[in-house]
């Protein structure tokens, strides 16, 4: 087969690795073209929920095909854009009335973004500076890489980025945190604080307790500050609860879905806002309305998935599933933190990660992040280590024997690498 004109993301094309074909999926199962059966470990980059090719979700986007592809939502509509709406807002915390669309977790970012930022303009309150926590990832368009660390990821586009305020992930000592946050807020100029509740993702699978979430949000909102909570990875039940923010009796003024949003079958994405924020825009005044769109916000077919996968989340017993995942992995975890190489083992829900210690070897760009990849796809499993951190978080239907197996394999890439 001749060169592939493709340029794959988070992928350097230079090192000349093996990009598998992959002809379909069933499960938390990958099938290649040269015949190879591959365990989805990370849910295909945390997106699918109930697994591939879920038959519910499959027979909706079949069904919605053959009756409206893709329509104008500038002041047009749908069915099943307004069903998914009603049923978001029956799900979700009370308070979050109002639902934008959009088609991926960044854009949803930037979606919350604007709308904090237009939410003070047209109060005529000069308030404009976003807080952040450090460690954060929400996204790679300018204003999502802007709310993000700053390193490697952005290095090539900090002319772009706009300053922040940026408090210190609170680690087992939270009061730093609470410090900067208050200053912050106390400023007078703080707009919102944007966070990704419990679990951060890309910044190496951080977590940190509910009742951390809990003081950040009661500081912002004895301050006025608005309070996003980017749930994009951590929505739909990878935290053990349908939302993270549950776990600490949170409602955020803005919410960020995307990823598990249509069980991981579709791109869309949901910014959800309270009514003070709708009201904000809600004006006989154009100027005032709220200027964000793209040509497939709320794509018909992508919404009819998602109807698919509330009615999964009302009907099956999707919270017992993720309870016995959780439990299985926890297992798992405990026995792989007795490996001497193995450090600093956590886990929320069904995410379970730990960092590897071989030298100084760390970070994102650790050299151990390809040699374990490597060992991982030879043993036909698909996890992505975040440099030296190694984590799993499996699609919910994922079996016993498959979980056994991804377990065996980490360790032995473990092992492999503490040899080498």
């Amino acid at each position: 087969m001749s060169k592939s004109p493709v340029w794959h993301p988070f992928h350097q094309h230079g090192l000349g690795e093996d990009i598998p074909l992959v002809t379909h999926a069933e499960g938390a199962v990958l099938h290649t073209a040269d015949g190879r059966r591959v365990i989805d470990a990370i849910s295909s980059w945390w997106v699918t929920t109930h697994g591939h090719n879920h038959p519910r979700i499959m027979q909706a986007v079949r069904e919605q095909t053959e009756k409206l592809d893709q329509l104008i939502f500038a002041g047009w509509t749908h069915e099943p854009a307004e069903t998914l709406a009603r049923g978001l807002v029956d799900i979700m915390p009370d308070g979050l009335d109002h639902v934008f669309y959009s088609d991926s977790g960044s854009t949803s970012v930037e979606v919350a973004l604007k709308m904090a930022l237009g939410y003070w303009h047209n109060r005529g309150e000069p308030r404009h500076r976003v807080l952040v926590m450090e460690h954060s990832y929400h996204g790679d368009t300018i204003g999502a890489m802007s709310v993000g660390e700053r390193g490697v990821f952005n290095r090539a586009y900090e002319a772009l980025l706009f300053d922040v305020g940026t408090v210190p992930f609170p680690g087992s000592f939270p009061q730093p945190t609470y410090d900067a946050l208050e200053r912050f807020c106390g400023e007078g100029d703080a707009a919102a604080f944007i966070v990704e509740p419990l679990l951060l993702g890309a910044g190496g699978m951080l977590t940190y307790p509910p009742a951390v979430l809990a003081e950040m949000r009661a500081i912002c909102a004895r301050h006025g500050v608005l309070f996003i909570a980017d749930e994009v990875m951590t929505g739909w039940g990878r935290t053990g609860t349908l939302l993270a923010c549950e776990q600490a009796g949170v409602t955020p003024d803005i919410l960020c879905l995307a990823k598990g949003l249509t069980g991981g079958s579709m791109p869309l994405a949901v910014t959800m806002a309270t009514a003070p924020i709708f009201d904000a825009h809600y004006s006989s005044d154009r100027s005032k309305m709220f200027f964000h769109s793209s040509s497939f916000t709320a794509n018909p077919i992508a919404c009819a998935a998602a109807v698919a996968n509330l009615a999964i989340w009302r009907e099956e017993p999707v919270l017992d599933r993720i309870a016995t995942l959780s439990a299985r992995l926890g297992d798992k975890l405990d026995a792989l933190s007795q490996h001497n190489q193995v450090i600093n083992a956590r886990q929320c829900g069904t995410m379970i990660a730990f960092d590897v210690e071989v030298g100084d070897d760390a970070g994102y760009l650790a050299d151990i992040g390809p040699r374990l990849r490597g060992h991982f796809f030879a043993n036909d499993v698909l996890i992505r280590p975040l440099g030296n951190t190694v984590y799993t978080m499996p699609p919910y239907c994922i079996s016993q024997k498959d979980i056994d197996c991804v377990a065996n394999v980490i360790a032995a890439g473990v092992e492999s690498c503490a040899r080498s």
